[in-house]
Formats: C-alpha cells, sequence, structure tokens
C-alpha cells in the first residue's frame, strides 16, 4: 500500500526527531570542543559532524533498511545473547549510567551554579539532583501533558535564543581563534570524529529510529520504499539542524578564549557567552531555558529505560524500574559534570565501534545475504581492539597491547584502528559460511 504524505507531515517528523536528539549534551559539547580547537576548529568540527550528526542519520536509515522493530532484533543477527546483552548495554549508556545523569548535573552547572560563587560544597549538587530526579520519577510514573507542553514549546524557545547568541557571536566576536590545545593540534578531524562519540546520539539513535518509523506507518505506509524515502527526509531535516547548530556552538567556543579563558566544560562556556553578551539576564534564560529541555530528556529517557527493562524482566514492575534508575542517576550525577564525562568516555571508546559497524553491516546485509558469521567474525575483531581501546582511557595499565595494535594497525593512532579489523573479521566470516552453509539470517 502506498498513500501520499504531505511535506508538512515530513517536516513535523523531522523537527520531532531533532527535538528527540537535542539535549543538553548537545550544547555543551561542541562549545567545549571550539574552546579547545581553536585555529583547528573547522577540521574539528567536521570530525565532530561525522559521528554527532551523520552516524544518527544513518542509524535511523539503518533500522527502516532492516525492517526490524527493536535493536534487540537487529542487534541479535550477529547472536540472540550478543542482541540482548549489546541492547543492556546501550539502553545503560544513554540511561541511568551516563546519559540521564548528565542531563541532572548539566542542569545545575548552568542553572544553578552561576549564583552560587566559586567556592562550593558537594551539598548544593546533592540537594539540587535529589529535588531534579524525585521530579523526573514522579512524572516518568504519572504522565501528565507538561511534558509535552514543555518539549512543544521549550525547543523552539530554545533554538531562538541559541540562534540569536549565535548572531551576536558572528557579527560581534568575543576574541579572535587561539592556538589549539594538546589533543587537537594533529588529527583535529579525528579527534573530533571521537568527541562526537560523547553526544551518545548514534546509540539513541537504534531507540529513536522506531519512533520515527512507526510514526511514518501510522500514516498507513506501508510500502518499504516509500517508509524509507520518508525516513531519509526526516532524518536529513533533524541531521541538517544538529549539523548547523553544532557549526555555530564550536565557533562560538573557539571566539571565546581570548575573552573568557579555558573552561573546564561547555556548560561553563555557554553560561559565561551568554552573559558576556546579554548580561546577568541571559545567564538566567539560558539556564532556566536548559533546565526545562533536561527535565524533559531525563522523562524520556527513564522512561525508555524502564519500559524496556520491564519488557526484558516482567517480573519488576515499570515503576519501580522507573524510581531504581532515577535514583542510580541521582546517584551518578553527584560525581560532577566534568568526571561523569571523564568515566564514559571508556565505556563508549569500547562500544561506539560495534555500533558504527552494525550500521556498515546492515546497510551490507543482502551482499553477504545477511549471514550471521559475518556479523560474529566483523563484530568480534572490532571488539577486541574497541576493548582495549576503551581501557586505555582508563587506568588500567594496556600499553603493551595498544602499542602493539600501533605498530601493527593502520590508523590506530587516529583512533580508527579497528576499522581493518572489522574488516578482515567480515572476510574470515564469509569464508566460514561458505565452508558450512546454513541458513541466512533474515
Amino acid at each position: 500500500m502506498s498513500n501520499k504524505v504531505s511535506s508538512s507531515f515530513v517536516v513535523v517528523v523531522g523537527l520531532m526527531l531533532f527535538a528527540l536528539f537535542f539535549g543538553a549534551g548537545n550544547l555543551i559539547f561542541p562549545a567545549g570542543l571550539g574552546q579547545a580547537a581553536g585555529e583547528n576548529m573547522w577540521s574539528a568540527n567536521f570530525g565532530f559532524l561525522v559521528t554527532g550528526a551523520g552516524l544518527p542519520l544513518l542509524g535511523i536509515l539503518a533500522l527502516g533498511v532492516s525492517g526490524k522493530d527493536d535493536l534487540q532484533s537487529l542487534a541479535g543477527r550477529t547472536h540472540p545473547i550478543f542482541g540482548v546483552v549489546f541492547t543492556i548495554i546501550l539502553y545503560l549508556s544513554i540511561g541511568p549510567l551516563f546519559a540521564i545523569p548528565r542531563t541532572g548535573t548539566v542542569s545545575f552547572e548552568m542553572a544553578i551554579k552561576p549564583f552560587l560563587g566559586d567556592e562550593i560544597s558537594f551539598l548544593p549538587l546533592l540537594i539540587f539532583t535529589i529535588i531534579f530526579f524525585a521530579l523526573t520519577c514522579y512524572i516518568s510514573i504519572n504522565p501528565s501533558k507538561m511534558v509535552d507542553i514543555i518539549g512543544k514549546w521549550l525547543t523552539p524557545i530554545m533554538l531562538v535564543f541559541i540562534l540569536i547568541l549565535m548572531v551576536f557571536v558572528i557579527f560581534k566576536p568575543m576574541g579572535a581563534f587561539q592556538a589549539p590545545t594538546e589533543d587537537y593540534i594533529s588529527n583535529a578531524f579525528f579527534t573530533g570524529f571521537q568527541q562526537g562519540y560523547l553526544t551518545m546520539d548514534a546509540l539513541a539513535a537504534f531507540v529513536f529510529g522506531i519512533i520515527v518509523i512507526n510514526a511514518i506507518r501510522d500514516k498507513g505506509i506501508t510500502n518499504k520504499k516509500q517508509l524509507l524515502t520518508l525516513c531519509m527526509k526526516s532524518a536529513f531535516i533533524a541531521a541538517g539542524i544538529l549539523a548547523l547548530i553544532y557549526t555555530g556552538l564550536s565557533y562560538l567556543g573557539a571566539t571565546s578564549v581570548e575573552e573568557i579563558g579555558y573552561a573546564d566544560t561547555g556548560a561553563q562556556v555557554l553560561v559565561q557567552v551568554s552573559s558576556h553578551y546579554f548580561g546577568p539576564f541571559g545567564g538566567v534564560l539560558l539556564g532556566f531555558i536548559v533546565l526545562l529541555a533536561c527535565l524533559t530528556t531525563s522523562v524520556g529517557l527513564v522512561t525508555a529505560c524502564a519500559s524496556y527493562f520491564h519488557k526484558l524482566m516482567p517480573s519488576i514492575s515499570y515503576k519501580n524500574l522507573a524510581i531504581i534508575f532515577s535514583v542510580i542517576s541521582a546517584g551518578f550525577a553527584n560525581f560532577g559534570l566534568a568526571q561523569l564525562i571523564s568515566l564514559s568516555v571508556p565505556v563508549l571508546t569500547a562500544i561506539y565501534p560495534l555500533a558504527i559497524v552494525l550500521i556498515v553491516l546492515t546497510f551490507t546485509h543482502s551482499l553477504f545475504k545477511g549471514r550471521s558469521e559475518v556479523y560474529q567474525g566483523s563484530m568480534l575483531f572490532t571488539f577486541i581492539v574497541s576493548l582495549f581501546d576503551g581501557l586505555s582511557a582508563t587506568p588500567i595499565d594496556v600499553s603493551g597491547v595498544t602499542n602493539f595494535f600501533g605498530e601493527v594497525l593502520p590508523l590506530y593512532g587516529i583512533g580508527l584502528g579497528w576499522i581493518v579489523p572489522a574488516i578482515v573479521g567480515a572476510v574470515l566470516g564469509y569464508i566460514i559460511s561458505l565452508m558450512r552453509p546454513k541458513a541466512p539470517q533474515k
């Protein structure tokens, strides 16, 4: 069945998808990247766009191409156990371990901390996160129109504020680009590429993609080609807006150093830049908008995670899971934003290559007739490299292994050492599948 769908519907779905992706993390990381990259901002920003906007776009399309109804069944093409484990890790990452706590810490950094002075104890953050996640839990358990109203009006207001801020930055910059910091002196593109992991949007795309596909199906679209076309158009709208905002925020960060110096986080950059152009009122308005945006994001993520784990473990009620995730998130949020980001780096470094390879394999599925051995070989070899990449970002000494990888693996020095092993694993998996033919996965 093929139905006509208006262009306005495609735009609405694209904006909805953008609103799902766009959270406080999408604000702070480009601003921080711009400060650190300085004169190499443009190349670093381009790398950031690949993983921060391009990969989420491909993740959405991959779900549409696969015809699967959820991430677990898609990842299950590798193996059913892998499908469950990978999905659990992904939901925990975009949920109570990193993304949900980040909504609380970013809210505190931008809405509360600027008004408390330079020397503050742990108590204000503790009190704030208890209130923030108690409210998150209450709304998650008792759905109301409040979140819909906030989401419907808040995103446009926040975008207008950011666009106005960018106009001031472009036509009245705070200063010139400074020399890049150590990480961005060479290979700025690839450093930005890895920084894009921190948005976690490529991971979230596996969750949000289902929402988009279902929204299109609700219009009576059952033809796969038409569904993919509408999905692609909507995803391009979302990715295009994200790319525009990321570039503007990176430029904002790069021009701010001369005036405000280097900040610990992108949240501090935005607060100080807003205050510079609009005075105290600008910082207050930005903080208030981000606070409500973070609350909306937090509720959405708690709801998504609690729903998935309730499906996985029906014996635990949705309500209890929402409470558990809210409490865990409040606890992790008290590590502080900078520490929370550093804790997420090893995990994201380890699992992001797996997500990228899964997307590529999904697009090439028909070429190797969906043979599970191809998935298994490619995923296994990728994980071996990405695991040690992740461990190298922890206090664990794996220098012996990483030094070996650096000597034998192409692209390893720029954080892409997993690419060749992924290809080799896929080829070996295909050869093995020919030696023991069996029915391909669907």
